[in-house]
């Protein structure tokens, strides 16, 4: 079943903001594993994560570094302390609006 973009992108930087507070990623590895992890239903185009990305930078959520690896030059990005606090936020959110939908689901009329 397709999931509805608008729910897709509400969440979007809470899930790129989980993925880095495993390890630090780059970009690739960060579609890679969301499309993985969810069993492909994020299929995350770059031109999508990208800007995201950047914006996560400008507010200080994320740091950027470069590695090599197997001969090409990698943007690695890291979550930065204001991150984890965000991240932090951002699942308290999402699980108080889960059990608010589950709950008026499960509400028999």
């Amino acid at each position: 079943m397709a999931i509805d973009k608008s729910l897709v992108s509400g969440s979007m930087t809470m899930l790129i903001l989980k993925l880095l507070s495993e390890q630090d990623m780059y970009g690739y590895e960060m579609i890679d594993t969301l499309r993985q992890k969810s069993q492909n239903v994020f299929q995350l185009k770059a031109g999508t994560l990208y800007p995201l990305l950047h914006g996560m930078e400008e507010k200080g959520l994320v740091t950027v570094y470069e590695k090599e690896y197997a001969g090409k030059i990698r943007k690695y990005y890291s979550l930065t302390k204001q991150g984890h606090k965000l991240l932090t936020d951002k699942t308290e959110e999402w699980n108080t609006y889960a059990n608010a939908v589950t709950n008026v689901l499960a509400f028999n009329v």
